[in-house]
């Protein structure tokens, strides 16, 4: 990621952070847990599928966006609260389950003309995916951190397609359904782009530690 995006990022985060934070505590107090608003968002963002697949689009919008408005009360509430293990896990899972349902249904919308780039995007969206989480895993059992993003439940490690690419593209993809096909070969490639960068920031960062002086070689 480049600093200008970073600094993008940040400003952008900055500025929802305090109207995030005061309804979240609003809904703290009348007795809503992370969890359950995280549960609540994926159900709405999955709304979204029987409404592109009817033809509905534009009206898939709206379940896109209270999905991701969801998914920053639910941060924000945790960090009011207790941030937990569980809520982080819960957190990225249905983020990576919302993102390829919204590739799916255009597919079911018009199979003959979206089948095929709605496979490739949802295999794009494997390769940001897996690179992703590899990497957090890693990094966690190194004990390294994210200074980019310390808010974060694991290590954030991120790329040309985030959040902000990906939600943008869904809904010009509402917009314009005649164009999902080039949206979607457009967007994909942009996730290549991002999973290779991923591979080569692993490869540089878990380079094998040498063996200590007197240990025992590998057969």
């Amino acid at each position: 990621m480049t600093g200008s995006k970073r600094m993008f990022d940040r400003a952008l985060n900055s500025a929802l952070q305090r109207p995030l934070q005061r309804l979240a505590g609003k809904l703290i107090a009348v007795g809503l847990r992370a969890d359950q608003l995280t549960w609540g968002g994926f159900l709405l963002g999955l709304s979204a599928i029987p409404l592109i697949a009817l033809g509905h689009s534009q009206w898939a919008i709206v379940s896109i966006m209270l999905n991701r408005l969801a998914d920053g009360l639910d941060g924000a509430m945790a960090r009011q609260a207790q941030p937990t293990d569980r809520g982080a896990f819960l957190d990225i899972s249905l983020d990576f389950l919302f993102y390829a349902a919204i590739p799916l249904a255009f597919a079911l919308a018009d199979p003959a003309h979206n089948g095929l780039p709605s496979a490739v995007l949802i295999y794009s969206f494997i390769g940001t995916g897996c690179t992703f989480l590899a990497f957090a895993v890693l990094a966690a059992k190194r004990g390294n951190s994210s200074t980019a993003y310390p808010n974060k439940g694991f290590y954030y490690l991120g790329g040309l397609t985030e959040s902000t690419e990906t939600i943008a593209v869904f809904v010009l993809m509402c917009l314009v359904p005649t164009w999902f096909d080039v949206l979607a070969y457009g967007f994909a490639g942009l996730c290549a782009l991002t999973t290779v960068s991923r591979i080569s920031a692993g490869i540089r960062l878990f380079k094998p530690t040498p063996p200590k002086p007197g240990s025992p070689r590998q057969p």
